[in-house]
């Protein structure tokens, strides 16, 4: 038996998120990736993923891995399943790695974007991969909102039902917010591990913030309250990109310049 590590990107739009489902719910990412290694080599094999993205959510930098008895060579595998797969999810690495290895045990960090289209008539190419808020946003404000959310805290004011986590204690090393091109703002979190929607329960309190709803100096009593209640808005799924999954002692700013230093 070998253990396989695969690097895929896909387009969330068309799935019922990654965790397989039952069919009646619709297509997910894992289910499609099992059925189709199945198909190529006549063999079940259960995925475990690095992130549970949820229905609408992409990915540039997902990691899976899964045990097979299969013998073909690690660098034919994205091929194999390339010309199978549906042309939204891509494999782009594969390879054999120890048996101790787990894509989501193993994870030492995480980085999410999230991006915003804030122009007041949405951009149609963008509709699928950032949420659209026409109100004008104070960014400034959710750039001070992000940075409170930094450091080693109790989350479980931005951690959603459903979750299965049995602590709530997480780091963000960095939460940022840019403002790019033509209206277009990007929320970057970075963090040891993310609980259920708690990234888009992150970005739903800074729009709160960048609409003046709530103030920056309040987050860190946000926080300290553990209260749900508090952070009601989940951004919307489709905003969201899982971009990387790192594995090594390298810190998130030895290989992401735009998060400035650590």
């Amino acid at each position: 038996m070998r253990n396989i590590c695969l690097k895929l990107a896909y387009d969330g739009t068309n799935y019922h998120g990654f965790q397989r489902q039952a069919e009646a719910y619709g297509p997910t990412i894992q289910g499609t990736l099992e059925k189709v290694w199945e198909k190529l080599v006549k063999e079940k094999v259960a995925i475990t993923m690095a992130g549970r993205t949820d229905a609408g959510v992409h990915a540039l930098g997902q990691i899976v891995n899964f045990m097979t008895a299969s013998r073909i060579p690690e660098e034919k595998i994205p091929k194999a399943f390339n010309s199978l797969l549906p042309k939204d999810i891509r494999i782009l690495q594969a390879e054999c790695v120890p048996d101790e290895f787990s894509s989501r045990w193993s994870a030492k960090w995480k980085r999410y974007d999230y991006r915003i289209d804030n122009k007041l008539i949405p951009d149609i190419f963008n509709r699928l991969y950032a949420a659209h808020e026409p109100i004008p946003l104070k960014i400034d404000l959710m750039q001070q909102a992000a940075l409170l959310m930094e450091g080693r805290h109790n989350f479980k004011t931005f951690a959603a039902s459903g979750g299965d986590s049995k602590s709530f204690e997480r780091t963000i090393y960095r939460c940022q917010v840019y403002e790019e091109d033509n209206k277009m703002i990007r929320v970057s979190c970075v963090g040891d591990g993310f609980l259920y929607h708690m990234v888009r329960i992150i970005v739903g309190t800074l729009l709160e913030v960048g609409k003046g709803k709530t103030l920056p100096q309040k987050i860190p009593e946000i926080i300290a309250s553990q209260d749900r209640d508090r952070a009601r808005m989940i951004a919307p799924a489709r905003g969201l990109t899982l971009i990387h999954v790192n594995y090594s002692n390298e810190s998130p700013f030895e290989i992401f310049q735009d998060l400035g230093s650590g």
